[in-house]
């Protein structure tokens, strides 16, 4: 991988990545690259890919072509204490104490066994499960389930945390409180790349984003990025006195589509190309005009826009190989070592 004074120019690099299974191709010729302290959302609906891109990355899969490039330390090899990884399907152990589990799995990634139950204790406290510790997993509620298998993915302060649906299973308070939390550990040097479908909170939290499609990159960039490239893009909100805009022909050189709100508003999209100046200009002439308000596409509009362009079903099964760590009925044996 490239450098920039002596480091990787990237944490992640993708390259011509393609993988086949029988008789479908699941990823095909994908590159993106994840830039270092990032958070990164790679996008789409099921069967365009995203889970067995991930798995390529964590090495469960090996790609028919193309390269993978970590430039972070510790992403190869045995324990690859650089990586961690949050699956979409819980793959924690439902019948073993949550406290012996994270430090199980802190053990794993190389950390020494003080470090480990010191680290476990820190995110147990912090997710107020402190006085859980000796519980099942099974025990806890899906939003608490979550929790601690998050905190197994970060627990030994990876390089690159690779998170599969990180939202899944918590109520809004506690998704605030994850959303917090991915930005903090950014801003402590974690490099993240995540996966979601609730685009509302990939918006508020992510950096960059890639949207699959059929294995392919559909559209990549910021939010920001996105929007200028969308058509209609250009938005505002109309209140009108007689709650009644004009009619547009369907040839209109300035307005794509006009829209009711549930409020009795408008929403007033412009056509490719025209900017927000030449769309206030238009509606400022309607008769009883009330208020004009600018709005911004959301991640939302422009992820169904993408996908239904792409001829795509965003609620199609998916054709690819499940996400989830095989569970097992008991935990595996700690590491060899005497570190303590």
């Amino acid at each position: 991988m490239a450098t920039v004074n002596g480091a990787a120019a990237h944490a992640l690099k993708i390259t011509d990545v393609t993988k086949r299974y029988r008789t479908v191709t699941a990823v095909e010729r994908l590159s993106f690259s994840v830039a270092h302290q990032e958070i990164f959302a790679l996008l789409g609906p099921n069967g365009a890919g995203k889970t067995t891109t991930v798995r390529m990355i964590q090495d469960i899969l090996i790609p028919d072509e193309g390269t993978i490039e970590f430039g972070i330390e510790g992403a190869r090899g045995h324990c690859r204490p650089g990586l961690g990884y949050l699956p979409e399907d819980r793959g924690l152990y439902r019948d073993q104490p949550i406290g012996r589990i994270l430090e199980v799995f802190g053990r794993i990634r190389g950390m020494s066994r003080a470090d480990a139950r010191s680290e476990t204790n820190a995110w147990l406290d912090r997710f107020k499960l402190a006085d859980r510790k000796g519980e099942k997993l099974e025990a806890l509620s899906k939003g608490n389930q979550q929790k601690v298998q998050f905190a197994a993915a970060i627990l030994h302060r990876p390089r690159l945390a690779v998170l599969d649906e990180p939202f899944s299973g918590l109520d809004p308070v506690n998704q605030d409180v994850f959303l917090d939390l991915l930005r903090e550990l950014r801003d402590d040097g974690m490099t993240i790349l995540l996966s979601a479908h609730q685009m509302d909170l990939v918006e508020r939290c992510v950096d960059r984003l890639l949207i699959m499609g059929a294995g392919r990159c559909l559209l990549e960039g910021t939010i920001d990025e996105l929007r200028a490239r969308r058509a209609g893009a250009t938005r505002v909100r109309v209140a009108l006195d007689d709650g009644q805009p004009p009619t547009i022909a369907a040839d209109d050189a300035v307005i794509s589509s006009i829209e009711r709100r549930q409020d009795g508003a408008f929403d007033v999209q412009a056509r490719e190309g025209v900017e927000l100046q030449g769309l206030l200009a238009e509606v400022s002439r309607w008769p009883g005009l009330q208020q004009v308000a600018t709005e911004q596409q959301r991640l939302h509009e422009i992820y169904v826009d993408v996908v239904a362009a792409a001829g795509l079903d965003a609620g199609a099964d998916a054709v690819e190989p499940g996400s989830g760590e095989p569970t097992a009925d008991a935990l595996p044996d700690e590491p060899e070592g005497s570190a303590t």
